[in-house]
């Protein structure tokens, strides 16, 4: 596994396990299958409502805690923020079975958005979350946050696939210390992905399967990515990607397959923004 250094010296793997859309009845075998498989970038978010799964299933692996990096998200907060912000990170951990988190997320850049960023620098500080961070943030509103707070976020986790590529952004977030890092990185299947003809042509050049070339090309372009899979087969897959690399030519290839948009929503669609904004955990 390689790993990235955050801001703060934080160390992450560059390919993790993600647990977006795993129902919580099937995350504690799927999580035991992962970490089986070598996973040690566990993402899982409050909003998932699988977090006592993943939680479970650490405690059973008996992997010492310290060679694990836990991932979970702050979804958006009634007020007072602050006060809640800090209770929201108590439930996870609760769930979690953990005393801290190796990274906390601002889920969505709603609410009271700078409330809940100096609760988090506070957690930071206590050492409840090792290092801090944003997802699904534009470039104005991770610019602002990080102009007018104290702790730069570490991490911006964002929808970045083939086919929504974010190479500017990323080089801008570099430019302010921020790692990004994919989430949605086969697109959903969008685009007919798995079957496209260049992404299948590289692969049958290097032996490898469209989903391990798109892992590849996150990776080497510095993307920590965190695919998703019930199947320990495709988990086993997904991990064996550090044994070859895409060539410049087939870099480059890779690129012409940007649309330039989102496939799935935008953060700046009205109505996207009040449902996002209006939706609230049961717990």
């Amino acid at each position: 596994m390689q790993n990235v250094t955050l801001n703060n010296g934080v160390e992450m793997p560059i390919l993790g396990f993600g647990l977006f859309q795993i129902p919580l009845e099937e995350t504690e075998r799927a999580v035991t299958d992962a970490l089986a498989a070598g996973y040690r970038l566990l993402d899982t978010a409050a909003s998932y409502g699988n977090e006592e799964g993943v939680g479970r299933a650490i405690k059973a692996s008996g992997i010492p805690r310290a060679e694990l990096f836990v991932t979970t998200k702050l979804y958006v907060q009634d007020a007072p923020a602050e006060e809640n912000t800090k209770r929201a990170l108590e439930t996870s951990l609760n769930k979690l079975g953990l005393d801290y988190v190796d990274l906390y997320l601002m889920h969505q850049p709603y609410g009271d958005v700078y409330g809940q960023w100096r609760a988090m620098e506070a957690l930071h500080r206590e050492g409840r979350a090792k290092a801090i961070g944003v997802a699904n943030f534009y470039p104005d509103r991770l610019l602002d946050l990080i102009i007018n707070n104290e702790v730069t976020p570490a991490v911006n986790q964002i929808e970045t696939h083939p086919f929504f590529q974010r190479t500017d952004y990323q080089e801008l977030i570099r430019e302010h210390g921020v790692q990004i890092q994919s989430w949605g990185g086969f697109a959903e299947g969008k685009n007919d992905l798995f079957t496209n003809p260049l992404l299948s042509g590289i692969g049958e050049k290097h032996g490898k399967s469209v989903a391990q070339v798109v892992l590849r090309w996150l990776t080497q372009r510095g993307v920590v990515a965190i695919p998703k899979s019930v199947r320990p087969e495709r988990m086993a897959e997904n991990l064996d990607i550090f044994d070859f690399e895409l060539t410049d030519d087939q870099m480059a290839a890779i690129a012409t397959l940007e649309t330039g948009s989102t496939l799935f929503f935008d953060h700046h669609d009205p109505a996207m923004v009040n449902w996002l904004s209006a939706r609230r955990l049961d717990s």
